[in-house]
């Protein structure tokens, strides 16, 4: 169910946060879980297959130091959904073959979340969602705002991860819903 929602458009919320003690984590990740179960959103976990797991969420997010797909699938089953960053079409199909179900791909713009990887631009996301092919979801992660996402809409890009476009405004419910809209028209 959680993967043809993906596929379907499903808003989807992922827990990230690298400082917080493993407890605290999960504390806070089932909290999130109870949050999402009656909204209609996928609930996805960074990083850590066991939080995801132990939360119940829908999904995983793993990063090319997290444990590996192989392993989490084991780990997991079809339990949850499984994505993968991938910054090039290479590393997008090596993901999909080794058992992602979704992609993150970027940075799509500079971000300072992450300063050491090149900005692949909106067509380097768009590469790697035509190399990936339209089965797979492919979300543009890196810097996105209201000001830039129009750039990935215009390369046929209809799913992003932000951060600061959302925390970092006034008003972070408008700010989402004015994303989301964006988004959908």
């Amino acid at each position: 169910m959680a993967a043809s929602a993906l596929r379907g458009g499903a808003d989807v919320i992922q827990l990230r946060h690298k400082s917080l003690g493993r407890g605290e984590l999960l504390a806070l990740a089932r909290k999130l879980r109870e949050i999402t179960s009656d909204s209609g959103a996928l609930f996805i976990v960074n990083d850590y297959v066991d939080i995801a797991m132990l939360s119940e969420a829908d999904g995983v997010h793993l990063g090319p130091d997290d444990l590996s797909i192989a392993s989490a699938r084991r780990i997991a089953g079809d339990r949850l959904l499984i994505g993968a960053s991938a910054s090039s079409p290479g590393a997008a199909r090596a993901a999909i073959a080794d058992g992602a179900d979704y992609l993150g791909s970027g940075p799509a713009f500079a971000t300072p979340i992450k300063t050491e990887k090149t900005v692949i631009g909106p067509k380097g996301v768009a590469a790697i969602a035509a190399a990936v092919g339209s089965g797979v979801p492919v979300f543009a992660i890196g810097g996105i705002d209201e000001s830039n996402v129009g750039q990935l809409i215009a390369e046929g890009l209809r799913r992003v991860c932000v951060i600061r476009a959302v925390s970092d405004a006034p008003d972070p419910e408008q700010a989402a819903r004015r994303l989301r809209a964006m988004l959908k028209g």
